[in-house]
């Protein structure tokens, strides 16, 4: 089986399993979205979840965000992965708001990626899920699927993400992106994985 016929396979799993999969970080707007995604690298949707009420009690707006001292974002994420770095970032990405965008999330991806914090895959999904403009974000896990899935040859996240969009059309990168996630979280686990009863691992995946 070709590979764009084994992705259209596959496809249509996910679409079946998760036909409309919902964005796992809560969010009010774009730039909360913005600073969901920034809080949630290396720790788990659940957790951001968890701490961005508190933060978005006391500013939810880049104006307001940029008034906080780092010491007073720490305290409200201070249970998040590398959260000293990361509430540093929040306030300089809030101040580059106001200071350079009037405020406002920029909806260019290169504007994006200029702020501090957010990399390319982060920009990418405030791109897709604020925005609505095609983009099919890569992190380390949509990546270890792709190999397993024998979707990519799983030589370097950039690479996966190439070979992603080339396989799925523009309007698909959104949803594929989230029922990747999904999928992973629920049926395709990095470790203790069994492949003969995962519904795509058993079908699609690599033999050994």
């Amino acid at each position: 089986m070709k590979r764009r016929e084994r992705a259209a396979k596959i496809g249509e799993i996910l679409d079946r399993l998760y036909p409309e999969p919902p964005i796992p970080l809560v969010h009010r707007d774009p730039f909360t979205l913005l600073v969901a995604v920034v809080l949630s690298a290396q720790t788990t949707d659940a957790q951001v979840n968890k701490v961005t009420p508190a933060l978005f009690a006391k500013a939810s707006t880049p104006e307001q965000m940029a008034k906080l001292t780092p010491e007073q974002i720490l305290s409200a994420i201070r249970s998040c992965g590398l959260a000293p770095s990361k509430a540093k970032n929040v306030q300089r990405l809030a101040q580059m708001l106001v200071d350079e965008h009037g405020g406002e999330v920029p909806r260019e991806l290169e504007a994006l990626e200029r702020l501090p914090g957010v990399g390319h895959k982060t920009a990418s999904v405030v791109m897709s899920q604020a925005f609505g403009v095609p983009a099919f974000p890569v992190d380390t896990h949509i990546h270890r699927l792709a190999e397993r899935w024998r979707l990519s040859n799983g030589k370097s996240v950039e690479q996966t993400e190439r070979d992603l969009k080339k396989l799925y059309p523009p309007e698909e990168w959104g949803r594929r992106h989230l029922q990747f996630i999904y999928f992973g979280r629920e049926y395709c686990p990095a470790r203790g994985h069994d492949a003969s009863i995962c519904p795509i691992c058993s079908l699609y995946g690599k033999k050994s």
